[in-house]
């Protein structure tokens, strides 16, 4: 029986670590029989032959642009079937110019709030608030989530922009404070997944940094969403 073929595309900002966070993901994709390729450029995407015969894309590509020719590729490829999945900044925050990938993804990071002002110190932790990843009823039964229990970290919160064609897994609440310009508590999606055409995309907005990646909970919707996505389950 052939292996299913996975390709990892990372790059963009260095601040999420793309090489090292893949990384931490590549024994499990190799543990459950792929067959991995690793690529620094998202030209992979306009090669036509290569995207064909791809069952699985793990993206981390923070920021960056990509060019026209590569993300009807990349459009096309999940139409047919490929799964596409990947983490915080590294898929709901790529490409933040091209209106087309936004709408592949259905839901696009905006921002994430930093802590009162007065106890900020000048680094990337002034954006580090602690808060609750809530499972949907949908969550609790979904392939992806089912099982898990709602789960805590002090890591970035994003506040993500979304249409209402993604299923959400999970969400997290931005409570309204002081020093906030907002009214109300917004929950915001922390974990959707996406029929596209025939494939699949799941999008786990939880990642900032290698130790939020390692999280048990974070670790585990991860990984079955790369098992989920993947064209060989998406054609059972």
């Amino acid at each position: 029986m052939e292996m299913p073929k996975a390709l990892v595309v990372r790059g963009g900002w260095e601040g999420h670590r793309p090489v090292e966070a893949t990384g931490l993901f590549l024994p499990f994709l190799t543990q459950n029989n792929f067959e991995v390729r690793i690529t620094d450029s998202t030209a992979v995407y306009a090669d036509a032959p290569t995207m064909a015969e791809t069952d699985l894309i793990v993206q981390c590509v923070t920021m960056s642009s990509i060019e026209q020719e590569e993300l009807a590729g990349l459009r096309a490829a999940v139409a047919d079937g490929c799964g596409f999945t990947g983490w915080h900044g590294g898929i709901a925050d790529s490409f933040r110019a091209s209106s087309d990938y936004l709408q592949l993804i259905g839901g696009q990071f905006a921002t994430h709030p930093g802590k009162e002002p007065a106890r900020r110190t000048g680094d990337e932790t002034d954006n580090f608030l602690t808060h609750t990843v809530d499972f949907t009823p949908l969550g609790r039964e979904h392939p992806i989530t089912a099982g898990l229990d709602d789960f805590t970290l002090t890591t970035e919160q994003y506040w993500v922009l979304h249409d209402d064609l993604i299923d959400v897994l999970a969400t997290t609440t931005h409570p309204v404070q002081p020093w906030h310009p907002w009214h109300r508590p917004i929950a915001s999606p922390a974990v959707w997944t996406r029929r596209w055409g025939a494939g699949r995309i799941v999008v786990t907005t939880p990642g900032h940094s290698l130790d939020v990646l390692e999280n048990r909970s974070v670790r585990t919707v991860i990984e079955r969403g790369m098992l989920w996505a993947s064209r060989t389950a998406s054609a059972s």
